[in-house]
């Protein structure tokens, strides 16, 4: 007969609980560990010194988190794509970096990772010992006096005693946790300590502490079924490990993504790997610049030679390419592109007084974005460096003419790199003009309804090598991509200008009564979305009207037309100001303010005026600095300044000051008082938008909003200054030009003119070499 105790464990599901790639683990990962040899000998395995418990004083919880927290860390370890993976608890049990946690929270294979409790993370440089048995894994990490959590003797935990178990639940970094100690079970033939306690994935690892103080066991368990329940290892486990280690280097625990050491030498730290035939690099180095390199370990030609690789980088601001006549530390010489430029360096030692930029050009050969292929040819006399095949560089620098070759990242940069090459003379990167424009023929009428036929393909394939009639239907295919944008963006030029057009009709040679306020700011919807209809939106605030019209007497007075609109804008449709999403592009534009009822002060401030002037109320706008309001002029001899954004409350000129003083550097001026004409409005309503374009370095969008302020207003010289910044920033190089002279020939006062001559000789400098 089965006891209910088996037959409850026989039938419970267990999970891991490290996090890994957000699943839970479902059972122990098989690791086997090779054997080390005499040739390849780890590091020393000496017996870590265990801290001992030092009192027999009872410590409350709030005492026991205060006092352990400093020895419990964070475990992760990195995936195939070299992200986190997996996230678990460890703990201090040695002064000199030993680590104790589980063996499932450090992956197989995996760079692991062991941040301590004051944010120091640390790459693990020793596997120091493993028991896949029972689940634990000691770490060393390069650190010097830790604190160390006492390790209990065994049998000193007694059932129902209290326990606390600290970690890391969900990646929630250093949570504390207190239950009770249920017992000892055994579970798949292994004493395991059950805890009546919560445990969540990233507890994993974590230590299991008596009152005292001591660790009494690792979790490792919990259940599936029920939340309360979870499993350790009893620590005597660890302390027969400790025992008996089986340390591995991590150069040799890591197996997935490592270089050949026969093949690279890296330096200067940073993150080297492989994968899929390429080398990626991450992390800052250690050496100038955040320079690390990764010196090639074949055998060099005789002079001449060539070296090639290809190169993309995440991001263009980064730096990372070749290096070539190395001593395999500080000296040597780099080719990379680096901020958009390219560049050939000399590294003559470790600080920045022996670096020296030989050369530096942009090149049009160089895709920003793509992989590009850097290439160089080392002769007796001269240096030269290719980009796709196009020379960029030819110097004639003899400081060093031996050494090896490489690659090289700088400052933060995340880099790839694939097709490294050493010879004599390497072939060109693309396909020749001719066989290039043979393809284009072939395939000059490809059908867009259909995929090629294999006759195509074979037609295509017999002009050149596969490789290269891949790179020149690629090369097409860029070029084909480029043009659809230009082509979209062509458009949507098209579609600006017809909108600022409307918008300049509206406002020129026409009187301030008869401007029409809700179209123009429906415009300035319609600019950053083509679907907007004007019309559908006019009809709604008609009918908004008509429904208000509806609750009123035909001899309604202003007070009886205010009150009823307040009513209905409020009360019955719920419009209000933005409090949750204030900067949210959503809230400037009319449009959405109409559907989602909810906008910035100046959008509800245009409906709000529009409905009450259909109505036959007298509103104006008025800009206070930093928030806008209404004065309503029907209902009071010297009219009622109202805020719509606080649902239609009554601003007193007492707080209106009070706001325009705190704004204003502790001035007041009279001048925000007065009504705003309606050309201001939309200008204040596209400065929003500005801004925001602004924040978030959408220059594109900045250039739109500006080009538009001067379309209804072209007196304005600061903006227009600035349309000459933004159209240099996105290529419109003869436009800024000509608001360059514009500016010149105006000479208005309060402008630094010989800082725009200096921008205007440096647009011509720009255009003649384009």
């Amino acid at each position: 007969m089965v006891k209910p105790q088996n037959q409850f464990v026989q039938y419970e599901r267990w999970y891991r609980v490290s996090i890994w790639s957000g699943l839970f683990v479902l059972c122990l990962i098989p690791i086997t560990l090779a054997a080390e040899t005499d040739s390849d000998q780890p590091i020393a395995a000496k017996r870590p010194v265990v801290n001992q418990p030092d009192s027999n004083h009872i410590l409350t919880v709030e005492e026991l988190a205060e006092k352990a927290k400093e020895s419990v860390a964070s475990v992760s370890f990195a995936g195939r794509d070299g992200q986190q993976a997996g996230l678990g608890t460890g703990f201090v049990i040695s002064a000199d970096g030993l680590i104790a946690t589980n063996l499932h929270v450090i992956g197989e294979a995996r760079p692991i990772t062991v941040q301590l409790s004051d944010g120091e993370k640390y790459d693990v440089k020793e596997v120091y010992a493993t028991d896949r048995q029972m689940d634990l894994a000691v770490l060393r990490i390069d650190a010097k006096d830790l604190t160390p959590l006492p390790l209990a003797e065994p049998e000193t935990l007694k059932q129902g005693a209290d326990i606390v178990v600290l970690g890391n639940p969900q990646g929630l970094r250093y949570s504390v946790v207190k239950g009770v100690n249920s017992g000892t079970r055994e579970i798949d033939g292994k004493p395991m300590i059950q805890l009546a306690i919560p445990i969540e994935p990233g507890n994993s690892g974590g230590p299991v502490l008596d009152s005292l103080g001591r660790v009494q066991g690792i979790v490792t368990l919990k259940s599936a079924v029920t939340r309360n329940l979870g499993y350790a290892v009893n620590i005597s486990a660890l302390k027969q490990l400790l025992e008996k280690p089986n340390p591995v280097p991590i150069n040799r625990w890591l197996t997935i993504g490592t270089l050949d050491e026969r093949l690279w030498k890296p330096l200067f730290g940073s993150r080297w790997r492989q994968r899929a035939g390429r080398i990626m690099v991450d992390g800052f180095g250690s050496g100038l610049g955040s320079r690390s390199l990764c010196v090639s370990q074949e055998a060099l030609p005789e002079l001449p030679y060539e070296i090639a690789v290809e190169v993309k980088l995440d991001d263009e601001s980064g730096a990372a390419g070749l290096i070539f006549y190395s001593d395999e530390n500080t000296k040597h010489y780099g080719f990379y592109p680096s901020n958009k430029s390219l560049r050939i360096s000399r590294f003559d030692g470790p600080d920045v007084f022996l670096w020296r930029v030989l050369e530096e050009k942009k090149s049009n050969s160089y895709r920003d974005g793509e992989w590009n292929q850097l290439k160089v040819r080392l002769e007796a006399e001269r240096i030269v460096c290719y980009v796709n095949d196009d020379q960029v560089f030819e110097v004639k620098d003899q400081r060093y003419t031996q050494g090896k070759v490489g690659l090289a990242k700088f400052r933060n940069t995340v880099a790839s790199f694939r097709g490294f090459q050493v010879a004599s003379e390497i072939a060109p990167y693309r396909p020749s003009k001719e066989t290039a424009q043979k393809i284009l023929d072939l395939t000059e009428d490809l059908r867009v309804d259909r995929p090629p036929k294999e006759e195509l393909i074979e037609e295509v394939v017999k002009e050149t090598d596969q490789k290269r009639a891949q790179q020149a239907l690629q090369e097409r295919a860029r070029l084909l991509k480029k043009q659809a944008e230009r082509l979209q963006q062509l458009a949507q030029s098209i579609h600006e200008r017809a909108v600022r057009d409307e918008l300049r009709a509206l406002f020129t040679d026409k009187k301030e009564a008869d401007i029409d306020l809700l179209s123009a700011a429906l415009l300035v919807a319609r600019l950053d979305n083509s679907e907007v209809e004007l019309k559908a939106y006019l009809n709604q605030v008609s009918s908004m009207v008509n429904e208000i019209q509806k609750t009123l007497p035909a001899d309604a007075n202003a007070k009886a037309k205010l009150k009823a609109l307040n009513q209905y804008l409020f009360h019955e449709t719920g419009f209000h100001g933005s409090r949750t999403n204030y900067y949210s592009r959503s809230n400037s534009y009319i449009n959405e303010t109409i559907e989602d009822r909810e906008g910035l002060p100046i959008t509800l401030a245009i409906l709000y005026m529009e409905l009450g002037r259909r109505l036959g109320l007298d509103i104006e706008g008025v800009g206070l600095p930093g928030h806008f309001v209404v004065r309503v002029n029907s209902t009071a001899e010297k009219g009622e300044l109202v805020d719509v954004f606080e649902s239609g409350a009554i601003l007193s000129d007492e707080a209106a000051k009070v706001m325009i003083v705190s704004a204003n550097s502790g001035q007041f001026d009279e001048s925000f008082l007065e009504a705003q004409p309606k050309r201001e409005i939309i200008k204040r309503m596209l400065r929003n938008l500005l801004n925001l374009a602004r924040d978030s370095e959408d220059v594109q969008s900045m250039l739109r909003y500006v080009e538009t302020m001067i379309a209804i207003d072209d007196e304005l010289l600061q903006e227009r200054w600035l349309r000459a910044v933004l159209r240099y920033q996105t290529g419109r190089i003869t436009e800024a030009m000509a608001d360059a002279d514009y500016l010149l020939e105006k000479s208005p006062e309060g402008f630094d003119l010989r800082r725009i001559h200096e921008f205007r000789n440096y647009l011509e400098t720009v255009k003649q070499s384009e």
